[in-house]
């Protein structure tokens, strides 16, 4: 039988490329081999963000681009976490599985307190792997596509499940991570990481125009003040995007850059117009969804009966086991 995967991300609105080339793109191809299920975190957002007023119509945008990006949802439901009420019901049974010692050690939680600066963590963002790990095993997921820096987290969704088998009989299967070398595109500004927060995004459904207007402003090669300037692409922001989006010709523009041969605005209009030309597709299916704003809602309501089915059969086997049904 087809393996099972659960994926799904937090509804921030529109998708920058970044979430493409780090997950997005990878789904579309996983779904040709796997039953995919695909879900949106929408009480996940809560455990950094108590303000729900922006989630519903983030979730329509993120959907628009998951399926201009190739998502079929005859293939793979997309639904939102909140609709089905299974989650919250697993999760609290989930948490009496698990101590507080073990989520303690989440290197993840260490890196958002870190990252967000933050003095005072809540109950709920404590126990956010405890809530993944009833996103995954309510669908009985097999497989868990993750980086490696993600992995954690499936194995605490691992030591929940064995822990609820050896309690009360076998009920899930242990979970695998499916570790992919998931590519981290840069911000233009030179950061680590592509961010909304932080400003230095190119949106997956940006026009030409827009795209040129970012990426014109991008860091590069501080050292490479005029075109004849012996370059560094190992270092340069444009250049990692060139090997995302202009494949065919890197080697050619490395040896430019480093002879000084091809200045830096003739490599960001090359780089610009190149990705313009990757997502030219997308941008028209989503212009046809754009015309058609029933058909979004069409695909929630189908992933969501979808859904709850599948959740329904596997709380039955939760509360059989448990003696609570």
């Amino acid at each position: 039988m087809t393996k099972r995967i659960l994926s799904g991300m937090r509804p921030t609105g529109k998708l920058h490329i970044g979430h493409f080339v780090g997950a997005l793109e990878n789904w579309v191809k996983l779904q040709e081999e796997y039953n995919n299920f695909h879900l949106i975190a929408d009480y996940h957002v809560l455990t950094t963000n108590t303000d729900t007023s922006e989630i519903y119509k983030n979730t329509i945008e993120m959907v628009k681009d998951w399926v201009s990006a190739g998502i079929d949802p005859n293939k793979s439901p997309i639904f939102r976490q909140s609709q089905i009420k299974e989650h919250a019901e697993l999760h609290l049974l989930f948490s009496m599985l698990i101590t507080t010692a073990r989520l303690e050690r989440n290197p993840s939680l260490k890196e958002q307190v870190r990252d967000l600066k933050l003095d005072n963590i809540t109950y709920g963002h404590f126990g956010y792997p405890v809530l993944q790990s009833a996103d995954i095993l309510l669908y009985q997921g097999e497989l868990v596509p993750v980086g490696e820096d993600q992995a954690s987290h499936v194995e605490i969704t691992r030591e929940i499940a064995r822990k609820f088998n050896k309690i009360y009989g076998k009920t899930f299967v242990e979970p695998r991570a499916k570790l992919t070398t998931f590519s981290r595109l840069p911000g233009l500004d030179g950061k680590a990481k592509m961010s909304k927060s932080l400003g230095n995004t190119i949106s997956l459904s940006d026009s030409p125009e827009e795209i040129w207007q970012s990426v014109r402003k991008a860091v590069t090669d501080t050292k490479k003040i005029r075109k004849n300037d012996p370059g560094h692409p190992e270092v340069c922001t444009i250049f990692t995007y060139q090997k995302v989006f202009n494949q065919n010709n890197t080697e050619e523009i490395e040896k430019n850059c480093k002879s000084g041969a091809l200045g830096c605005v003739d490599c960001k209009k090359m780089c610009a117009e190149k990705i313009s030309t990757y997502f030219e597709d997308f941008r028209n299916k989503r212009s046809e969804l754009n015309k058609n704003p029933e058909l979004i809602k069409d695909i929630l309501n189908d992933g969501e009966n979808k859904a709850r089915i599948v959740a329904k059969e596997t709380m039955e086997k939760v509360r059989d086991a448990m003696k609570i049904g």
